[in-house]
């Protein structure tokens, strides 16, 4: 899904946000939430992570629409201290809350060395490295997980309790763009991957790691957030909002210069650069080099967006009777 697909049309990011801004606010949404949520996701789009980009606005409008998710949420901070915070959601998309709390822990941690945020009583925070970044972009190192409702039972193997959440983590460089890592825990090995069983019978201490980075997605990005084991004890005022997340910054500057670190992460792109690739690949990159590249080129040159992907921005608006502007 975020590979460039060989027919698509070229669209400027304005044009996109502007479409997407309009789908949410006749799903109900507020225009000033509809703005920053158009922002997010056209940023992914940007960055070339299609799958948590502007296609995700048409489940968004029906969940909202249907009353699965509140669509203007009134987010509050409902306890802090000079290092963390709680913020709920209010039933809303996970965006709110989550992008706030990165926000808020800025100042916490320049001030603390380390700050943590949980987010609860929401929807879907989309690509947990939107967040990560926004700490990366105040020269702060970020991780984010997120955890969601599980329903699980004896007849399921182990692998359903590690869930489908994300985990970002993103760190500061100099003249180099951001490392940012930002991946599914359980990606290829879910229920309908292709090659799952193949993947277990030949390489069971790599999928013994997914699963322990998916156990904790659960454990930190929705225990901690309220979220319980047991869907019958789940009580949501809004039954799509039955997830939270954690966000964890740090100041590097707390420990050392950090020009002198910036230097060294700036040092490392440029080596790892000239090694070999992977076979089967044609550059050796460290996460978040393609992306920045991507959001550079297309933010001038417009976004390339695919049969498939237009097709499903375009059953949206005709469900919502506005016009697909490309």
């Amino acid at each position: 899904m975020n590979k460039l697909q060989d027919h698509y049309a070229t669209v400027p990011a304005e044009k996109l946000k502007s479409f997407v801004a309009s789908l949410t606010q006749q799903a109900g949404m507020s225009e000033e939430k509809s703005l920053l949520l158009a922002d997010l996701l056209v940023e992914n789009d940007l960055r070339g992570v299609f799958s948590h980009g502007s296609r995700q606005v048409a489940t968004y409008a029906r969940i909202m629409r249907d009353g699965l998710i509140n669509p203007n949420p009134d987010v509050k901070v409902i306890s802090e201290t000079p290092a963390t915070l709680l913020v709920d959601g209010d039933g809303g998309l996970g965006y709110f809350p989550a992008f706030r709390a990165a926000e808020l822990l800025v100042e916490k941690c320049r001030a603390c060395g380390i700050a943590a945020a949980v987010t609860r009583n929401h929807g879907h925070i989309g690509a947990a490295g939107i967040y990560s970044r926004v700490l990366a972009e105040h020269d702060l190192i970020g991780y984010v997980t997120s955890g969601h409702q599980l329903s699980l039972n004896a007849d399921q193997s182990i692998m359903k309790a590690a869930g489908e959440s994300p985990m970002s983590f993103a760190v500061p460089a100099g003249d180099s763009s951001a490392m940012v890592l930002d991946f599914g825990a359980m990606h290829d090995l879910y229920e309908d991957s292709p090659h799952r069983e193949e993947l277990i019978r030949l390489t069971p201490g790599l999928v013994f790691r997914n699963m322990g980075l998916g156990f904790m997605c659960q454990a930190l990005g929705g225990f901690l957030a309220g979220v319980p084991v047991e869907q019958e004890r789940a009580t949501y005022t809004f039954k799509g909002a039955n997830q939270g997340s954690l966000i964890i910054a740090l100041d590097a500057a707390k420990f050392g210069s950090l020009d002198a670190f910036k230097d060294e992460m700036d040092r490392y792109m440029q080596l790892t650069a000239e090694m070999q690739p992977l076979p089967g690949f044609d550059r050796a990159t460290l996460p978040g080099v393609l992306e920045a590249e991507r959001e550079r080129k297309w933010g001038a040159s417009g976004i390339p967006i695919g049969e498939e992907h237009r097709s499903v921005l375009e059953q949206a608006a005709r469900e919502f009777g506005i016009e697909l502007p490309f």
